[in-house]
C-alpha cells in the first residue's frame, strides 16, 4: 500500500457496508494553496513526487482515479500527501471497453449552427434519394453514419464494418474534449477545424485496435492499420490517349512521384497494391514487407491500441516511433520465436491472416464499382449539377470532345448512377484495414472470432479485420479529383520525358 494513497477498511453485514477512511488532519491542499499562495519550488516538487507515487501504485493495480485535483489531494499531520475520493475511478476493464467516441468537427473559419434541414445539398439528396435515413439526416456525423450503414456495410459485410450507435453528449463535455486535444493534435489541424460544440450527440464505435474484455495485460493485442489504395488497374474507354499510362502503372505508384515532387515524401514507397490484392500468398507478403519498409501513412502497428510503429503522416522527416529493434521487442509477448526473428514472423503471419480471410476481395469490388474511370465519370458529374462541361470546354471542338459527346446524351438517372458508384468507389480506394491479433493460448476451447495458424512458430492466434474511415465523399469533390488525377499523370509523364524511372527516386 502506498503511504501517499489515504487507506480504508470495508466491512459489511447482510444489509450494511461500512467504509473505514483513514484519519487526516490537515485539510485539502487546495485550501492550503489559497490561504498561503504560491509554494517554494523545493516544497511543489515533495508534493509532485508524492503524487507520482500514489498514481503509479494505483495504476500498478489497474485503478485510475480520473478525478486529481487539489480539492482531492489531502494533508497528514506532517504535511505529507494524500490521495482521496475515488468516486470517479474506474478499474483497467472500464478505462479501456474497446470504444472510441467520433465527434463532429467544423472548419474554423465558418460559424457553428445548428440545423433541422438535410445538410446535403440538392444534388446531393437527388444523388442519395434511395437512402432516405442519409437524406434526411441534419449533422455531417448522422450523415456519415448512415452512409456506412446503408450503403458501405452491405457491400463489405457486416461483420468488418461497425457503423456505431449515436449517444447523447452535452456542450460542457464537448468544450472540455475541444480544450483536451488543442495540445495533442498537429498545428495544421487545429488551424483547420475545431469541435462542434454545439452538437448534441457523438458516435460512439469500436475501438478495433483492441479486443474488447478483459485487462490489457493479461491480453496482449497487436493491430495493423493499413491503406490498401486502388487495387486494380482502370481500363475505361474514356481514357485519353496522352493519359494512357494509367493503363499500366498503378495510380499509388504514380501518385508517390508526385508527392516526392512537392516533398510531402522523402522517398518512393516499395509497395505496390497490385501485390496485396493479388490473392497470392508471396505477393501479399510482398507487400507487407514493402509497407514495413516505407510505412508512410499508409501502415501503422498499435501495441493494446498505442501507436508503436509507423506514423502520423509520409512527410519527408522520419515518422516511425519505433526503429526496428525496439519494433522487434515489443511484440515478444504475442509470438514465441528466436530473438531477431519476431518481425519476419509477424510479417509472416500479417501476410497469412490476409491471405486466408480472402477480406480484400469484397474491397476490391467495391473499388470496380468505379468503371468509367474519373475522365469519364466527371462528364456524367456536370449533368447532374446542370452546368457546362469545363473539361469539354477547355478540349474545343476536337475528336477527344465528340467522344465524350455520348456521356452528355445519356439520362438524369443513368448519370446519378455513374456519380453515385464512382463516389462510392473513392470511399473503398481510400479507406483503411484493421487486422488485430492476440495469441490463443494452448489447451483454449476457443472464442468467438476467427483464428489462424503461423507453422512456423506452432501457434494460434485470434484475429479480427473491420474497416474503417469510410466517408461519404462529398458531390463537389468530383472537380478535384479530376483536377487530381490530371496532375499525377501529368507528373508522373514529365519524369518518363526526362528519362527517370521511380527507382531513381527511392
Amino acid at each position: 500500500m502506498s503511504v501517499y494513497v489515504i487507506s480504508s477498511k470495508v466491512m459489511g453485514s447482510k444489509t450494511k457496508i461500512f467504509i473505514a477512511l483513514e484519519y487526516v488532519t490537515g485539510g485539502e491542499l487546495f485550501d492550503k494553496i489559497v490561504n498561503n499562495g504560491r509554494m517554494w519550488e523545493d516544497e511543489a516538487r515533495k508534493y509532485f513526487q508524492q503524487l507520482i507515487n500514489a498514481i503509479d501504485y494505483c495504476h500498478s493495480r489497474g485503478v485510475y482515479h480520473r478525478d486529481l485535483k487539489p480539492e482531492n489531494l489531502l494533508l497528514d499531520a506532517y504535511g505529507n500527501l494524500k490521495v482521496s475520493d475515488f468516486g470517479l475511478s474506474a478499474l483497467s476493464q472500464q478505462v479501456r471497453v474497446g470504444k472510441v467516441l467520433r465527434i463532429q468537427k467544423a472548419p474554423r473559419s465558418s460559424s457553428q449552427c445548428t440545423t433541422d434541414t438535410s445538410v446535403l445539398s440538392t444534388f446531393e439528396c437527388l444523388l442519395w434519394k434511395d437512402t432516405n435515413d442519409l437524406v434526411s439526416s441534419t449533422s455531417m456525423e448522422a450523415v456519415q453514419q448512415q452512409y456506412v450503414l446503408y450503403v458501405m456495410r452491405p457491400m463489405l459485410g457486416s461483420e468488418h464494418v461497425d457503423a456505431g450507435v449515436r449517444v447523447l453528449v452535452s456542450r460542457k463535455f464537448l468544450e472540455s474534449v475541444e480544450n483536451n486535444v488543442l495540445c495533442q493534435r498537429p498545428a495544421w489541424r487545429v488551424n483547420a477545424a475545431k469541435v462542434n460544440t454545439l452538437c448534441d450527440s457523438a458516435l460512439l464505435i469500436s475501438d478495433h485496435s483492441v479486443f474488447p474484455h478483459g485487462p490489457l495485460k493479461e491480453n496482449l493485442c497487436i493491430s495493423v492499420e493499413i491503406k490498401p489504395k486502388c487495387g486494380f488497374i482502370p481500363c475505361s474507354r474514356f481514357i485519353t490517349e496522352g493519359n494512357a499510362i494509367k493503363r499500366t502503372i498503378t495510380r499509388f505508384r504514380m501518385h508517390q512521384v508526385l508527392k516526392l515532387n512537392q516533398g510531402e515524401i522523402s522517398r518512393i514507397s516499395e509497395y505496390n497494391p497490385l501485390d496485396l490484392f493479388s490473392g497470392s500468398s508471396d505477393r501479399i507478403h510482398k507487400a507487407i514487407k514493402a509497407l514495413f519498409t516505407t510505412p508512410q501513412n499508409n501502415f501503422r502497428i498499435f501495441r493494446n491500441g498505442s501507436l508503436i510503429f509507423g506514423g502520423l503522416g509520409g512527410g519527408t522527416k522520419n515518422t516511425n516511433f519505433m526503429d526496428s529493434e525496439s519494433f522487434e521487442h515489443s511484440i515478444e509477448g504475442l509470438i514465441r520465436v528466436d530473438d531477431g526473428l519476431h518481425t519476419a514472423s509477424f510479417q509472416q503471419l500479417l501476410s497469412e491472416t490476409i491471405f486466408r480471410s480472402g477480406v480484400l476481395d469484397r474491397l476490391v469490388e467495391a473499388q470496380k464499382l468505379d468503371q468509367l474511370d474519373i475522365e469519364g465519370a466527371i462528364h456524367a458529374y456536370y449533368n447532374i449539377v446542370s452546368q457546362p462541361c469545363k473539361v469539354c470546354r477547355d478540349l474545343g471542338d476536337s475528336e477527344l470532345s465528340r467522344m465524350y459527346l455520348s456521356l452528355h446524351s445519356i439520362s438524369l438517372e443513368e448519370s446519378l448512377k455513374i456519380v453515385r458508384e464512382y463516389l462510392i468507389a473513392a470511399t473503398a480506394k481510400d479507406c483503411s484495414l484493421m487486422i488485430s491479433f492476440r495469441p490463443r493460448e494452448d489447451g483454449d476451447p476457443g472464442s468467438a472470432h476467427n483464428s489462424v495458424f503461423l507453422k512456423s512458430t506452432n501457434q494460434s492466434f485470434d484475429y479480427k479485420v473491420n474497416f474503417i474511415d469510410l466517408d461519404l465523399k462529398p458531390l463537389e469533390n468530383m472537380v478535384y479529383y479530376y483536377e487530381l488525377d490530371q496532375k499525377i499523370v501529368s507528373c508522373y509523364t514529365q519524369m518518363e520525358k526526362m528519362g527517370h524511372g521511380p527507382s531513381d527516386f527511392s
